[in-house]
């Protein structure tokens, strides 16, 4: 048998080692090759990145919250400070059965149910990472109890914070506002704004009020230390410090005495209360009643303390002063009278015949005066000191709206008066087209009549109507309301001087007699007679009362059968001294009939307090025209 021998091709077989050869030497060049080039990336392309990740690894920064500024009135009173407290704080991602520690927590410090109320609020809103107050306000015997037994207790702590007060409580609530702790809403603000950065370690910004208008200023800047850190996150030293810049305090216009005696002098009426400087704007007592206590809201307010507040049919969030719309009632007069003047529609000495009433041409329906009789012969000074409607119906029609509105308009009625404050609204000052774009209708002449005595669709906030008071005080230049007088960073720091709004150019001749007739209101034969009694200073006023509800057609009005809150609104205009005025003023007592029996005394007691340095009398009292008139 004949083997077959198979010649191997060495050839063949050298130049296919040599290709996997060249091949694997290639693939092991290109690989170092790349390796090369991320090392050179990562190494020096990317070197600050990966330096700054390995440097945080070992430092980490820590936020230091500057200090608030304070809050003080125009004779350093303060109104808002600073303490120093403990407060019980959770890391709520560090603690694994949440109630368990909490029940463990309640044997060494007392929470109450509203704080575990808070607690849970505080959860549902809470930020990453950001530890919660289960207890604020510890005593020292406490914080020593917890101590001693912390070492059970990873993720709860004790730390020391900064505490904003109000010492006045609802005095002054509605005027400075409060704080209270960020939400995910201002955080969003606060990015869009480029201002998170200077918030970390914060917990709190400014909500309502003077708080929240001037919360850039108070706020401060916040500081940081770097600090090095070992593998379990100990503190080991520190490396630098920046410090935090203490925020601006603001001393305020308001005078913190006369605010308390306006407040008090409201004494269970509800309503609000505007006094301005008409030399220069400056807000000397800003009232709404009844106010609130702004502690609450700081670290949470509880739900029972939310639902007495929010539900109260008194509303005491209601920030009247600027929020609250009332129909101006009389006070409109003294400003129709001007009107009347600057159109030439009516002369200083005409008069007109008040049977009582006043019927509108090619009508039968009559327009009832306050006074059933009515007040006979009229010219216009009497008109303002008597009150008389009838001879503003008539004055309104032959004005009519559109006049009104336009003359109205210059004293700032209808639009926003500009105070530093938030939530100003701009009340009502109605037109022709206004009514059409608003319901579509035309104007009726019946709407004019009513509105000639500053009812039916007319609205106006109290500050409006102190600022309109302040303007005619002053001659008809007019100077924006404003509640801070100094934002105080150094001992020499102050305000530019305020400058004048506008000027109204209102004839000599036209305000004399305006004015003087506003000064017969406050004495007899005046609708506020005695307003001004004993004084040693004249007063001009005008008083006002808002219908809540209409009246029927020949019905006689009688607060004994309305419902508290359907009775009338009364209001009580006034500045004085009258011949050199320095504080002007509105009230608005709500639901409290007549101005010059509830409204009037209001005005001069806080007049009094201002002008003379005197406290009030309880037995001091104005009195009003007839109780059973209206003006």
């Amino acid at each position: 048998m004949t083997r077959k021998i198979e010649l191997k091709d060495h050839q063949r077989e050298i130049y296919f080692f040599r290709l996997r050869l060249f091949l694997s030497i290639g693939f092991t060049a290109a690989m170092l090759f790349i390796l090369l080039l991320r090392f050179f990336y990562l190494q020096v392309m990317r070197s600050d990145y990966y330096e700054t990740m390995a440097e945080s690894n070992r430092i980490y920064v820590v936020p230091i919250v500057p200090n608030r500024g304070i809050i003080t009135d125009r004779h350093g009173v303060v109104l808002a400070r600073n303490y120093a407290g403990y407060t019980l704080e959770v890391s709520p991602e560090k603690i694994g059965d949440m109630n368990k520690v909490i029940d463990e927590i309640g044997k060494l410090v007392e929470i109450k149910p509203k704080d575990l109320r808070r607690f849970n609020k505080l959860m549902a809103e809470r930020r990453s990472l950001q530890t919660l107050p289960i207890r604020t306000h510890l005593t020292d015997e406490e914080v020593a109890r917890f101590a001693a037994q912390r070492y059970r207790f990873p993720g709860v702590e004790i730390k020391a914070r900064l505490f904003r007060e109000y010492p006045y409580t609802d005095i002054t609530s509605h005027l400075l506002g409060y704080i209270g702790r960020i939400n995910q809403q201002e955080i969003d603000v606060l990015d869009t704004a480029n201002l998170a950065e200077n918030y970390q370690g914060s917990d709190y910004i400014g909500k309502t009020g003077i708080e929240q208008s001037y919360e850039k200023e108070m706020h401060g800047v916040t500081g940081f230390e770097q600090v090095e850190v070992d593998a379990g996150g100990r503190a080991v030293r520190m490396l630098s410090r920046t410090p935090p810049q203490s925020g601006k305090n603001l001393m305020l216009t308001l005078d913190a005495k006369l605010q308390q005696v306006a407040v008090e002098a409201f004494g269970n009426y509800r309503g609000a209360l505007v006094a301005i400087d008409p030399n220069n704007g400056e807000v000397l007592a800003f009232v709404s009643k009844p106010g609130y206590d702004p502690n609450l809201f700081i670290d949470g307010i509880d739900t029972e303390s939310w639902d007495a507040l929010n539900n109260s049919p008194e509303v005491p969030l209601n920030n009247r002063a600027i929020r609250g719309q009332y129909p101006m009632g009389s006070t409109i007069k003294p400003f129709m009278a001007l009107a009347a003047l600057h159109y030439g529609i009516r002369s200083p000495t005409a008069t007109i015949s008040d049977p009582g009433y006043y019927t509108l041409p090619g009508s039968s329906h009559q327009y009832r005066d306050w006074k059933k009789d009515g007040h006979g012969r009229v010219d216009m000074f009497k008109s303002i000191q008597v009150s008389c409607d009838t001879y503003y119906y008539g004055l309104a029609t032959d004005l009519g709206i559109d006049r009104m509105h336009e003359f109205l308009d210059l004293f700032g009625f209808g639009k926003k008066t500009g105070i530093d404050l938030e939530g100003e609204v701009s009340g009502l000052l109605p037109s022709t087209a206004w009514k059409m774009a608003r319901y579509k209708q035309i104007w009726y002449p019946g709407d004019t009549v009513s509105a000639g005595i500053g009812q039916g669709y007319h609205l106006v906030t109290p500050l409006q109507l102190a600022f309109a008071t302040a303007t005619l005080a002053n001659d008809g230049v007019a100077y924006r309301p404003h509640l801070v007088k100094e934002i105080q960073h150094s001992p020499n720091e102050t305000q530019p001087e305020q400058q004048p709004l506008f000027d109204l150019h209102i004839p000599p001749d036209q305000l004399a007699l305006v004015k003087s007739a506003m000064v017969a209101v406050t004495q007899p034969g005046g609708t506020a007679v005695g307003a001004s009694a004993g004084a040693p200073y004249s007063i001009a006023g005008k008083t006002g009362t808002a219908q809540v509800v209409a009246i029927k057609q020949g019905e006689k009005y009688d607060a004994r059968k309305v419902s508290e809150f359907n009775r009338d609104h009364a209001w009580f205009i006034a500045f004085a001294p009258a011949d050199k005025p320095r504080i002007a003023l509105a009230v608005l007592v709500e639901n409290g009939g007549h101005g010059g029996t509830t409204a009037a005394p209001i005005a001069r007691k806080v007049m009094d307090y201002y002008l003379l340095g005197k406290l009030p009398q309880p037995s001091l009292a104005v009195a009003g025209k007839n109780a059973a008139g209206r003006d």
